[in-house]
């Protein structure tokens, strides 16, 4: 996992009793799990959603410890060491941060709202931890807010080369449009009408919401459309314009920077009107990345392509091919820019030097890559 500060490596959490978690006890699960700190009195950086973990029930805390320490196979496996440098690397200042940025407590319901936006509340601000990836971060890199209290929630952030989109109702940049039956699409079937997950997402649906319960499922839905968006900063909802450079006649529509690359490796797909395929293949027409200001999951899924979306054991058909070896800066930016700034799109253009420096960086032939590569 990439910060600003270096590298962090993922541990071992198989019940290995020498080089992962088998000689924790209940009580040093627990620490670290919904603390952030490991049994040898050491902090975890935050990059571990202890935070959110906080919330979790006393049940759920124990029925975890049980599945890692019986449901899981032992793994000898050596920890690798972050790469970040000292002083930065100096653990005992979390304590401090954790002291400002965090709350203690199980999640408490609301009595002023219903089981099931409760239910999709614990699930969202807690084991889901949805706030680590789609709220935006401060000054110390953390998470502005851990619930809906305040409108920072799931509005959008800007993480590892890609930009999590709003979760709340915003049309334009979240999932205004979206009804709560095409959430729980989304997050069973990793598509729906309006998206088809990747980056970031399609690891989260590959390995985790798809197994979710159709009731829980039910409950985020429920939850976060509960979240009022955000008319000043997300702007007037979008409206299909047939009037735009799209919908030009076709020999004036390829004078137009972009639009020969859009038709000739994207129209067959994502359609000359960029309406895609059904649920099938997404709609680059309003599309959360296409409208968005943060323009890096645009440039980064163009560049690498999607990650293959393993629904119920089958691997997806229809997968987003990487354009980094067949398209130059210029023309990925040209193309983008076209896409942004049709069919009522209002993303922006997007420069070859913005293309270049996350070219850079997620380069698979790089050393330093900080974006980990679709697999």
């Amino acid at each position: 996992m990439a910060t600003p500060m270096g590298s962090i490596f993922a541990t071992n959490i198989t019940p290995d009793k020498e080089t992962g978690i088998g000689s924790y006890s209940l009580a040093d699960f627990d620490r670290a799990l919904r603390h952030g700190v490991a049994p040898d009195g050491r902090r975890l950086y935050p990059a571990m959603p202890y935070p959110s973990y906080a919330k979790l029930s006393d049940d759920d805390v124990q029925a975890l410890y049980a599945y890692f320490m019986h449901g899981v196979h032992p793994v000898e496996q050596e920890n690798k060491p972050s790469d970040i440098p000292w002083p930065l690397n100096m653990r005992w200042p979390l304590a401090l941060w954790n002291g400002f940025f965090t709350e203690s407590g199980a999640y408490q319901a609301k009595d002023s709202e219903g089981m099931l936006w409760n239910r999709g509340a614990y699930i969202v601000q807690g084991a889901g931890h949805c706030g680590s990836c789609h709220t935006a971060r401060g000054f110390a890199m953390n998470e502005k807010a851990l619930d809906e209290g305040s409108p920072h929630y799931l509005a959008g952030a800007l993480l590892d080369g890609w930009y999590a989109p709003s979760l709340r109702s915003d049309p334009n940049t979240g999932i205004g449009r979206w009804t709560e039956d095409d959430i729980v699409q989304f997050l069973k079937t990793g598509r729906n009408q309006h998206a088809v997950v990747f980056g970031s997402m399609a690891e989260a649906f590959n390995n985790s919401t798809q197994f979710m319960t159709d009731d829980d499922l039910k409950a985020v839905a429920h939850y976060l459309k509960s979240l009022p968006g955000d008319p000043e900063r997300d702007g007037e909802p979008w409206r299909y314009d047939a009037g735009s450079n799209a919908a030009l006649a076709l020999d004036q529509r390829l004078k137009v920077p972009g639009a020969q690359t859009f038709m000739a490796k994207c129209s067959s797909c994502h359609g000359v009107d960029g309406r895609g395929q059904g649920q099938w293949i997404p709609p680059l027409a309003g599309s959360s990345s296409s409208m968005a200001k943060e323009n890096a999951s645009s440039i980064n899924v163009t560049l690498n392509g999607s990650a293959r979306v393993v629904a119920n054991g089958v691997p997806d058909a229809y997968r987003m091919p990487p354009f980094r070896g067949q398209l130059s800066d210029q023309e990925i930016a040209d193309v983008l820019s076209f896409i942004r700034t049709s069919w009522g799109n209002r993303g922006g253009a997007v420069k070859p030097e913005e293309v270049k420096h996350l070219r850079d960086r997620t380069d698979p032939a790089s050393s330093n890559v900080i974006v980990l590569q679709m697999r």
